[in-house]
């Protein structure tokens, strides 16, 4: 009997940190979110702050708006992009957001670095047959040839997510 109440003093325990520990997440999140809205629009912090945000699922809503945002600094946008593309979100409604805010900045005709990363952090949304179809278009037709080759990457990286099961939903 005392071991099934050490057993589920544990398991209250062990609940307990996890919840303290996805609140300090997301408290973690919403203090970085907060300092990257109050930068000017081309500080160099920004970039930062998105790396410093890197793996927190509570910020990705945050960085596709950053992405899709062609009015955000080009620096933040790239770092955002590459998360994304690193750290796609589970939730599907979220997962096709960011594609779109991928799609979204590869059209960005202002920004070819932006545009650039953006088709190479496309792959993990090419389940979206809008995403696949237009990747497929910029891997060929694309007029800048670093934008075409980074489409070809993330077609390499979708079938290569695809082989391995790693692509998510």
């Amino acid at each position: 009997m005392n071991d099934t109440n050490l057993t589920t003093a544990e398991a209250t325990a062990e609940a307990t940190a996890e919840t303290t520990t996805a609140e300090a997440t997301t408290a973690a999140a919403e203090r970085l979110i907060a300092e990257f809205r109050s930068l000017p629009a081309t500080s160099d912090r920004k970039p930062e702050i998105i790396t410093e945000l890197d793996a927190n699922a509570h910020a990705l809503p945050f960085l596709v708006s950053v992405v899709a945002d062609p009015g955000e600094y080009d620096l933040a946008r790239v770092e955002s992009a590459t998360v994304l593309r690193l750290w796609p979100p589970a939730d599907p409604t979220l997962r096709h957001e960011a594609g779109r805010a991928l799609l979204s900045a590869l059209r960005d005709p202002e920004d070819d670095l932006v545009r650039q990363y953006a088709a190479m952090s496309l792959a993990p949304y090419t389940a979206d047959p809008v995403v696949a179809t237009v990747l497929n278009t910029t891997a060929r037709a694309d007029q800048d040839p670093l934008v075409r080759d980074s489409a070809r990457f993330s077609i390499e990286e979708a079938h290569r997510l695809q082989e391995t099961g790693a692509g998510g939903p």
